[in-house]
């Protein structure tokens, strides 16, 4: 896991690309390297935290034998031993996934791609074609911005805080926090929340060739189902998932520092830890991890210990009190440069924050499989025609355009989702996956592990399991009012009864509690730096106070507008007038 950095082009300097490498130390703070090449038309910059091979053989950038590629990259490969045995002729100089990227792209070029099992963005220049190629993963795990100066250079980085370090002015985009505010949307395109910057999209690779850029999707989920089903007897689908979630599980563990695990009481993580178990044996000492908040209502912890009471993983629980949310929200807010997901994202960056004392630095966790099996409560909708919002868990309106001035709430973008698929359901979760819940997890959880320096791995996002579950019918993800039916009966194996049959539990937090309580004149001082800001401009002033007022007497159990002008107030606070 690093940060990398890369400028091409004309007319930039070698100080740009220090002081984004420089803004990204966080990502890997281990060693830092820049590379100017092509005669100085490309630079490539690298941060690194040091998981694989921890030899200065592993430092970035990273050339091949010859000097005619090199390559920046910030993720894994998992299955990179065996890719390496499969070319075991190349002429490698460390035992860095990073050099297996190089072989296979001299053996198949950009096809090389569909061999990597993993999580990953890299930046690679191929000297004899003199080209520059942009890659991000199947589900863009690792994240990846670009932007372009206004003398044409090209700038790409792990961080958009990286492309302001380099002189890219940080002004906001009007666009995408009209979507948000109207909509609830984030992460859905290659907006973002700053003018000028974009996502390279989730399975798509950016190629830069004689001043010229194109963009090429080279993963689409939806693209390598097909609208058949897979009506192969349950059994049978069983026994072959069971065996990915092994496999992909033993793969994460490849490591050369400490690995755990982050354990809720819920399903998914559930999971992970009773495949931990199958994987490792009953000998298996990996630590595990677990965020509480104090709060009884909102207390994991009776089922983390009923998973635990029969092995030798140490339990290691990390409390997030309401006095410590005002700074530790500014930091993650400075790591995050965009709006993030409230109280439950400040409790996991303690976690992670917990487990980086605890001298660990990759952790594992259960993301992935609720867009796979249906397990959102609104998947229920769509077997019955009905329609699911893109907001999940509140029954009552989670946004407040009304109290948006209506000139800015038009400048809001409508979320069109291609129907792929001629059921309902699969469509849904194509959604899901693709354009909204997990893409703005994944961004969630990439800047709170990264903040401090831990790297984290996704098992559950591994795409042959992710194929294999959505080409299953309906009646295998949803049975007699059951979500996530199929994956329930493959839990019988791992897991007892009281955990595997639970129903659906979101992440919570008391984030209306506190917000009321604790915390009402921290969040009220960052509402009225919101409507200072943009009071006229953005937000009715006074719908904002009364809509604020009425929370704060109690009016309704949905705090999700409240976090939204609460972030308005955390970016306004630190970029000042330059956010405008």
């Amino acid at each position: 896991m690093c940060g990398i950095a890369g400028i091409c082009g004309e007319g930039w300097t070698r100080s740009q690309l220090e002081a984004m490498v420089e803004s990204q130390h966080h990502r890997g703070p281990d060693t830092r390297g820049i590379e100017l090449i092509a005669g100085g038309r490309v630079g490539l910059g690298h941060n690194r935290l040091s998981i694989i091979d921890l030899s200065p053989a592993g430092h970035q950038p990273m050339s091949n034998s010859d000097g005619s590629l090199w390559i920046v990259f910030n993720g894994e490969i998992y299955n990179y031993l065996e890719l390496r045995a499969e070319f075991s002729e190349y002429p490698y100089r460390s035992r860095t996934d990073t050099e297996v990227i190089l072989a296979a792209y001299e053996r198949w070029g950009d096809a090389c791609l569909d061999r990597f099992i993993g999580m990953f963005a890299f930046l690679l220049w191929d000297m004899r074609a003199e080209r520059l190629l942009a890659v991000r993963d199947r589900f863009g795990v690792k994240p990846l911005y670009y932007a372009q100066q206004k003398n044409g250079a090209l700038m790409f980085a792990s961080e958009i805080k990286a492309l302001h370090a380099a002189g890219l002015n940080a002004h906001c985009d009007e666009t995408n926090w009209a979507t948000y505010l109207t909509t609830g949307m984030h992460e859905h395109s290659s907006r973002t929340f700053w003018q000028g910057v974009k996502t390279l999209p989730p399975g798509t690779s950016l190629s830069w060739q004689n001043g010229q850029t194109q963009i090429r999707r080279w993963y689409d989920v939806a693209d390598r189902l097909g609208d058949e089903f897979d009506r192969r007897p349950s059994g049978e689908i069983q026994e072959e998932y069971l065996d990915l979630m092994g496999e992909s599980v033993r793969l994460r563990f490849r490591s050369d520092v400490p690995v755990a695990i982050n354990l809720s009481g819920g399903l998914d993580s559930s999971l992970l830890l009773g495949l931990v178990q199958k994987v490792q044996g009953v000998e298996s000492d990996v630590k595990a991890f677990t965020f509480v908040t104090g709060d009884p209502h909102y207390d994991e912890s009776p089922w983390v210990q009923q998973m635990l009471e029969q092995t030798r993983h140490p339990s290691i629980v990390c409390e997030l009190r309401p006095e410590e949310v005002p700074a530790l929200a500014n930091s993650v807010q400075s790591a995050q440069d965009e709006p993030f997901g409230g109280l439950p994202t400040l409790a996991y960056a303690r976690l992670f924050e917990r487990a980086r004392a605890e001298g660990v630095v990759v952790l594992l966790d259960g993301q992935g499989l609720d867009e796979q099996w249906a397990g959102y409560d609104y998947y229920a909708a769509a077997l019955n025609g009905g329609s699911a919002g893109l907001i999940q868990g509140t029954k009552e309106k989670p946004v407040r355009p009304d109290c948006l001035i209506p000139e800015f709430r038009e400048l809001a973008e409508q979320l069109n989702v291609p129907r792929v698929f001629s059921d309902p359901l699969r469509n849904l979760q194509y959604r899901d996956a693709r354009y909204t819940k997990l893409p703005r997890a994944l961004r969630f959880n990439d800047r709170i592990s990264m903040r401090v320096s831990t790297e984290l791995r996704e098992p559950f996002l591994d795409h042959r399991l992710f194929e294999l579950a959505l080409r299953q019918p309906f009646e295998r993800k949803i049975f007699n009012g059951m979500h996530k039916w199929l994956l329930r009966q493959i839990a019988e194996r791992l897991l007892p009864a009281g955990i595997r049959e639970a129903p659906k539990r979101p992440v919570q937090t008391p984030q209306r509690e506190w917000l009321r309580g604790p915390l009402r004149e921290w969040a009220n001082d960052l509402i009225m730096t919101a409507i200072n800001s943009f009071a006229g401009q953005w937000l009715n002033a006074e719908a904002v106070r009364k809509a604020w007022h009425s929370y704060c007497e109690g009016a309704g159990d949905n705090s999700y507008f409240v976090w939204q002008w609460i972030s308005i107030g955390l970016i306004s606070r630190r970029g000042g007038e330059n956010t405008k």
